[in-house]
């Protein structure tokens, strides 16, 4: 699957929640189309609206560990901690973009499961990270509304400059073969 472009509106609107008494799409089917797209284009998560579908519905994990990516539907937050961690964050509907993002640092979370069951988990360190990041998009928001226009700007001309630089060293490789 192909993801949608930076400036698609489905990214800037809250999805719907999936149905499981009316399933839109197979649930199973739906974690293997995210994690196959996820691990594809090389990210540790990704939400059904990055690539075009309207529905509460995203897969994390480590792409080096398929089995173990996990595929959340419906996410709520229950509960977050009062310390914050700032890491930097890039986002595949952002390709070559990255931003310094303030984030709980550990966050309960309820969900339901591809097979159906609803249950809460804590999460903490880089998981709890890449889940509040794809909580963002449950809720019809990207990583970029988290800084300020003059972040933002730095952001995106950092992003240019290394574009420019691996285009050449693309370039380059094919020339040496």
């Amino acid at each position: 699957m192909k993801l949608v472009k930076s400036d698609d509106p489905i990214l800037y609107t809250a999805p719907q929640r999936f149905d499981f008494s009316n399933p839109p799409i197979d649930p199973q089917e739906l974690v293997d189309t995210l994690k196959q797209a996820m691990i594809k284009h090389g990210g540790v998560g990704l939400s059904a609206n990055q690539i075009g579908l309207p529905y509460q519905v995203f897969v994390a994990g480590d792409p080096k560990d398929p089995d173990n990516v996990v595929g959340v539907f419906n996410p709520r937050i229950v509960h977050q901690s009062d310390q914050v961690i700032t890491v930097e964050e890039g986002c595949l509907s952002f390709p070559g973009l990255f931003l310094k993002i303030d984030r709980p640092a550990v966050i309960r979370i309820r969900y339901t499961g591809v097979d159906g069951k609803t249950d809460t988990y804590v999460y903490e360190g880089i998981p709890a990270r890449v889940i509040q990041h794809e909580m963002d998009h449950m809720h019809g928001k990207v990583f970029t509304s988290h800084v300020s226009d003059l972040k933002l700007k730095r952001a995106k001309q950092q992003q240019t400059k290394l574009n420019r630089i691996r285009k050449k060293n693309i370039e380059r490789a094919k020339q040496y073969g």
